[in-house]
């Protein structure tokens, strides 16, 4: 896996745990889970588009 598409699963995965402690903290964010699942999208998106 190449760099920066290893740097965007490590975000990826360290938004999503910033999100789910933010919704167990205030109270669910809809914002918050869309701007995630965009990320992951991304990311999905660039292993998919990988250069080997």
């Amino acid at each position: 896996m190449p760099g920066s598409t290893k740097t965007m699963g490590v975000l990826t995965v360290g938004g999503l745990v910033v999100v789910t402690a933010y919704t167990v903290a205030l109270g669910s964010s809809g914002w918050l889970w869309f701007g995630w699942v965009v990320l992951g999208l991304l990311t999905f998106a660039m292993v998919l588009t990988r250069d080997t």
